[in-house]
């Protein structure tokens, strides 16, 4: 028998850490080429928030996400979910808690051309355990219309709101999110933003949300700032504001 994945109060555990990381540390290659992504993280991350990662290419920004959302392993340290320590869970379970908690949006949409945007986020709802149907995922990011369309009928920000319908159509805990907006034009980005906004209000989803865009900050209730693998700030933000009040 496989071990059973992190179990979740029901309540989304708002009173509980989403995340707790103890010494993080994240080492690639051996030798004289060896790097280190990480070098002993401590952060605590609570429920419900929105997350802004900031830091230059290199700082350990992905690494650290890939990480919290199983996608990786770290080399050395602790890192709980809600509680639960995952550095020593098995691959199985690992998956699972991919599966059944995390939800993923990049920076490209990794969307099927030969599907419409309802079946690519069908994909998922396939698999879940308790998904949302697939056109009240597409509602919440505002594209219900579009629901019949391919991505080739689609913007680039449709596009990326396909792909955050298709994250949240299984009703994640967390969206981990890696530069959503990097390739957009900031009124699209903006829209993106709105959508993962809106997943965090109405499903009550942490969202930690990777940018090289300072000003993104402005929307997050907690700001960690990363440099060299390490954690340089990290601040709460007494009065986020709307997306659509951003400027970049």
């Amino acid at each position: 028998m496989g071990e059973t994945p992190p179990s979740v109060p029901t309540d989304q555990g708002h009173d509980r850490a989403c995340f707790q990381t103890r010494g993080l540390t994240r080492v690639f290659g051996e030798g004289t080429t060896q790097v280190r992504a990480l070098r002993g993280v401590d952060l605590t991350i609570p429920s419900g928030e929105v997350v802004v990662l900031l830091g230059a290419s290199g700082s350990g920004k992905s690494t650290l996400l890939n990480i919290l959302g199983g996608l990786d392993r770290a080399t050395d340290g602790a890192f709980e979910f809600r509680g639960r320590d995952m550095t020593t869970i098995t691959d199985t379970a690992l998956t699972r808690f991919r599966r059944d908690h995390v939800g993923f949006v990049f920076q490209f949409y990794n969307l099927m051309p030969s599907l419409t945007a309802r079946e690519n986020v069908e994909l998922v709802t396939e698999i879940a355990a308790d998904p949302m149907p697939a056109l009240e995922a597409l509602d919440l990011v505002g594209l219900a219309e579009r629901a019949d369309h391919f991505p080739a009928e689609m913007s680039g920000g449709e596009q990326q709101r396909v792909a955050i319908a298709r994250a949240i159509a299984k009703r994640p805990e967390v969206m981990l999110c890696d530069e959503p907006t990097g390739a957009l034009d900031s009124a699209t980005g903006v829209r993106v933003l709105q959508a993962l906004k809106r997943v965090n209000r109405d499903l009550g989803s942490t969202v930690l949300l990777i940018t090289h865009n300072a000003g993104v900050a402005a929307m997050a209730d907690r700001v960690i700032t990363l440099a060299d693998g390490e954690v340089r700030e990290s601040r709460r933000n007494e009065h986020p504001v709307e997306p659509e009040a951003l400027s970049w």
